[in-house]
């Protein structure tokens, strides 16, 4: 025999042995613990939420998801880039809100910041933006405001959590979808503008419900509008953004996403071990009791909910001209 007809020959074993090597090692996922990324501080819904997800994750999976909050840049920017630049083998995952997935390419046009490429894992769980005013603000419902925005352009202002969050794109949504004008007043973070809607030197700031129900409740904020499809079980009688503007829906979500080109049967993994632990009774009514809907979605459904979000919301990224540096 040739050498060149036994080189094949005794390369074969060595070639289908390293085949096998890698198919059991990709088999074998995961084979030690897991990071799991949140660019936003420890505590509050969204935080909560990825830290439900990495337990019942890892307990799926038996291994440790740990927890990394990396808070820092507009947008999340900080922890959102350390994931794009991690190594695509499904050890290092980010755990954001939605803008993170769907507009960081328009916000940050400037900079080499695009999240598209990542591969999607799963939503865990949306909620409502809402329309919140202080206590003596002349009107009680969001019609009744946009009545008194027309009426008097210069006093009517929205406070929001910072340039290119939900709550910043939801007041130009409102603006644009009502054909009022409000002065823009953006704070860092949601308490500095809450505190200033409580103190009623601003008039409304959009926000989530969780963090206000006490305040609501006590009489201290008005609850004008909730931006979810149908009204909320707990406040039946706030009407939905719709109801006022047809067809003006507002929420946010939660997801996991992995490094680009990370393979996607990983990525099925991750995403079938987050709808295992997220469809178990118990873990739905801890989610229902942070005022959200519980998903564990797959990584199509993913993607297409990162679509719809660009859907919505780009258009008033570009009409506001709404840019990040």
């Amino acid at each position: 025999m040739s050498r060149r007809c036994a080189l094949p020959m005794l390369l074969a074993p060595v070639l289908a042995a390293a085949a096998l090597s890698a198919a059991h090692a990709q088999g074998g996922f995961p084979a030690r613990p897991l990071t799991m990324v949140v660019p936003l501080p420890a505590g509050g819904t969204a935080d909560l939420l990825c830290r439900l997800a990495a337990d019942k994750m890892g307990g799926v999976l038996g291994q440790q998801v740990v927890i990394d909050n990396r808070p820092g840049g507009a947008g999340g920017r900080v922890g959102t880039e350390s994931v794009l630049r991690s190594a695509p083998d499904g050890y290092t995952l980010l755990c954001a809100p939605q803008l993170n997935f769907s507009i960081t390419h328009l916000l940050f046009s400037k900079a080499a910041f695009d999240t598209r490429a990542m591969e999607p894992v799963s939503v865990l769980a949306s909620y409502p933006l809402t329309v919140l005013g202080r206590a003596n603000l002349p009107a009680n419902t969001l019609a009744e405001f946009i009545a008194y925005a027309r009426a008097n352009p210069d006093k009517a202002n929205y406070g929001h959590q910072g340039k290119g969050n939900t709550g910043h794109l939801l007041g130009e949504l409102l603006m644009i979808k009502g054909n009022f004008r409000m002065t823009e007043i953006p704070y860092r973070g949601s308490a500095p503008a809450i505190n200033d809607l409580l103190a009623g030197s601003i008039e409304i700031v959009p926000d989530y419900l969780l963090a206000n129900k006490a305040n609501i409740d006590a009489g201290k904020l008005k609850f004008l509008a909730t931006g979810s499809r149908a009204r909320l079980k707990e406040y039946p009688n706030v009407a939905t953004i719709a109801e006022t503007l047809p067809g003006v829906y507002a929420d946010t979500w939660m997801a996991v996403a992995a490094p680009p080109g990370t393979p996607k049967d990983i990525a099925r993994k991750l995403s079938d071990a987050i709808g295992q632990g997220f469809r178990t009774p118990d873990v739905q009514a801890r989610i229902r009791a942070l005022e959200a809907e519980p998903l564990g979605s797959t990584p199509e459904e993913m993607r297409e909910m990162i679509r719809l979000s660009e859907q919505l919301w780009a258009p008033v990224v570009e009409n506001a001209k709404i840019t990040i540096d």
